[in-house]
C-alpha cells in the first residue's frame, strides 16, 4: 500500500498526487513511468513520473480523469492509500550531451515535458519551453516550467492566456529566427507531436517524442501501444516511451488510438452510474 502524502487539484479534471514510494523514487529517471492499481481488483494503468524526491522517497504523478480508473483515483485524498504502485518502468530519456533544447508540451503532456526540461536545466543545458493549452482554465505547472527554463512561451487556442497560437507556429518562429537546438522534445496529443515533427524535419532538427499517450497495460502484454517506427514494430511501454519522432508512423498510430475512445467513454459512464447509486444510498 502506498500513501498519498499530498493532493492538489490543478484544474477541474487534472489532479496531482505525491505518493510515498521510496523504492521507486530511489531509481526513477525522467521519461519513466509507474503502473498502479487503485484497489486490489482494479485495472492496471500506467502514469508518467512527473517528479521525484529521493530524499523524501516520493513520486509525483499528474493525471486527468478520463476513465473509470482515473476517476476512482481522483476520489482518494491525502493520507489514503493506492493499492499497487510499481516502477520505475520504461527506458529513461537520453539527455546526456544536450546543450540546448526546446521542450514542447501540449495540455496534460506538460506533466511529462516538465521533468525532461527540469533535468536538462539542472544539467546546465539552455532550455526553451513551449506549452500549449486550449484555454487558461486548464493551464498546469506554469510556475514549475518557468523555473526549469530560460524562456517559457505559453499558448492558448482562445488567447485567454499567453499567446493565441499553436505550439508549432511558435516553434517555427524560433527556428526561422535562427535558434539552433540540439534536440526538440515534444510530448502531448498525437496530432500535435505529428506536426511538431513535420516542422522540425524541414530544419533537420533531431526530434524526440514520448508515446505515453498510447500506453495501456504498461508491460507489453496487451499490444495496445504497438506502433511502427522506421518500418519496425515497437511497443511504447517496453521499447520507449521515447522515440525518434521523424521515424514514427503517426497516421497509423492516430488511427489505432481512436479504437479505444468508445470503450473509455463506456467505462466512464458505468463509473458515474455506480457513483451516483452509492451517493443515493448513502
Amino acid at each position: 500500500m502506498y500513501q498519498i502524502v499530498e493532493k492538489k487539484v490543478l484544474n477541474e479534471q487534472v489532479k496531482l498526487f505525491r505518493v510515498k514510494a521510496p523504492h521507486v523514487a530511489k531509481k526513477a529517471k525522467p521519461g519513466q513511468f509507474i503502473v498502479l492499481r487503485v484497489t486490489d481488483d482494479g485495472e492496471r494503468i500506467p502514469l508518467t513520473i512527473a517528479d521525484y524526491d529521493r530524499k523524501e522517497g516520493t513520486i509525483t504523478i499528474i493525471f486527468q480523469e478520463v476513465g473509470a480508473t482515473t476517476a476512482a483515483l481522483g476520489l482518494l485524498n491525502e493520507g489514503e492509500y493506492i493499492h499497487d504502485f510499481a516502477g520505475p518502468l520504461g527506458l529513461p530519456s537520453e539527455l546526456e550531451g544536450i546543450k540546448k533544447a526546446c521542450v514542447i508540451g501540449g495540455g496534460l503532456g506538460c506533466a511529462i515535458a516538465y521533468p525532461q526540461a527540469k533535468a536538462l536545466h539542472e544539467m546546465g543545458a539552455k532550455v526553451d519551453i513551449i506549452a500549449g493549452f486550449r484555454t487558461k482554465d486548464i493551464i498546469i505547472l506554469e510556475d514549475e516550467m518557468k523555473a526549469a527554463c530560460e524562456n517559457l512561451i505559453v499558448c492558448t487556442d482562445d488567447g485567454s492566456n499567453g499567446r493565441k497560437n499553436l505550439v508549432t507556429n511558435e516553434l517555427e518562429a524560433l527556428l526561422q529566427a535562427g535558434e539552433q537546438y540540439d534536440v526538440v522534445i515534444a510530448i502531448g496529443p498525437l496530432v500535435m507531436m505529428k506536426f511538431v515533427c513535420l516542422t522540425t524535419k524541414k530544419y533537420n532538427v533531431k526530434t524526440i517524442v514520448s508515446m505515453n499517450p498510447i500506453m495501456v497495460d504498461g508491460t507489453g502484454m496487451c499490444g495496445g501501444c504497438r506502433l511502427t517506427v522506421g518500418g519496425e514494430t515497437k511497443f511504447a511501454c517496453v521499447d520507449g516511451p521515447d522515440f525518434d519522432g521523424h521515424l514514427v508512423d503517426f497516421d497509423e498510430t492516430i488511427r489505432r488510438s481512436k479504437m479505444y475512445k468508445k470503450f473509455e467513454q463506456e467505462a466512464m459512464e458505468r463509473h458515474r452510474c455506480n457513483l451516483e447509486e452509492v451517493i443515493k444510498n448513502a
